[in-house]
């Protein structure tokens, strides 16, 4: 019979402190993306990753565990993305964010925490891992901005009231451009833009994507590089909205896997 587990910690406090190491790639990240935290922010990331070091040896939130990797690789990739939302948001208000497939809460925990004029939700189908974003949620803060739904894209875009209303859809590390367009341009409100994080050769995959979105109604596709000492080759792919959602999209996965993109 295994020895029972010690409860897992649902305060920061009870988690231990982070090194210097995590301070200092945090630190040298930020510089790179010219992007200050206040202290609240700043706060609310560092306990999320206490609380996702201090359980992923329970559920596997990350293969990552050594802190100052987490910094750059998930706090400082998730970040990458706010210059873009700077610029985009003295045009277009960014007022909803839905992140598919949250996971151990990247990106959408640290946007949450930087970008505060945003309500946030964390999408999560594991519900594992939805009960951990819930705990970060709480134990950071940010439960008066940030929601948790255990539940998949294909389930909330049904939903008349969330069907095309969203500001921006972001995605890392959960499925193929084609996929996330799929999943994405239905909860999208109309110029509404789907960011994903992709990192390597991305050409077969942007070419099934732009295909995606001809059929989704139409779309502008743009790829940005992240240029952060330790992220070579990661990208950004935002792809708006313009044109109308057919009915029929996201199919289910199982249809999306006998016709993909």
């Amino acid at each position: 019979m295994e020895p029972d587990r010690e409860p897992l910690p649902t305060r920061v406090r009870d988690t231990p402190a982070l090194p210097d190491d995590y301070e200092h790639a945090l630190d040298r990240g930020l510089v790179q993306l010219g992007l200050a935290l206040d202290t609240d922010a700043r706060a609310a990331i560092d306990g999320h990753v206490r609380l996702l070091l201090a359980w992923t040896n329970a559920i596997n939130l990350t293969a990552i565990r050594d802190p100052a990797g987490v910094a750059t690789a998930h706090v400082i990739d998730s970040l990458s993305v706010v210059s873009w939302f700077r610029a985009r948001d003295a045009g277009h208000g960014i007022q909803r964010i839905v992140d598919l497939g949250s996971g151990g809460g990247f990106p959408g925990l640290p946007i949450a925490a930087a970008w505060p004029g945003a309500a946030v939700t964390l999408l999560e189908p594991i519900r594992k891992k939805a009960a951990f974003l819930q705990t970060a949620v709480d134990a950071t803060g940010l439960a008066d901005r940030v929601a948790v739904v255990a539940g998949r894209a294909e389930a909330l875009a049904a939903e008349p009231a969330q069907r095309g209303t969203w500001s921006v859809v972001t995605a890392r590390a959960v499925a193929s451009a084609a996929d996330l367009v799929e999943l994405a341009f239905p909860l999208l409100e109309p110029g509404g833009v789907l960011v994903a994080w992709k990192r390597g050769d991305l050409r077969a995959e942007l070419a099934a994507a732009r295909r995606a979105v001809d059929a989704l109604g139409g779309g502008a596709l743009e790829v940005r590089d992240v240029a952060v000492d330790g992220l070579d080759g990661h990208r950004l792919v935002t792809v708006r909205r313009t044109g109308r959602v057919p009915d029929a999209y996201p199919r289910d996965p199982a249809a999306r896997r006998r016709r993909p993109w």
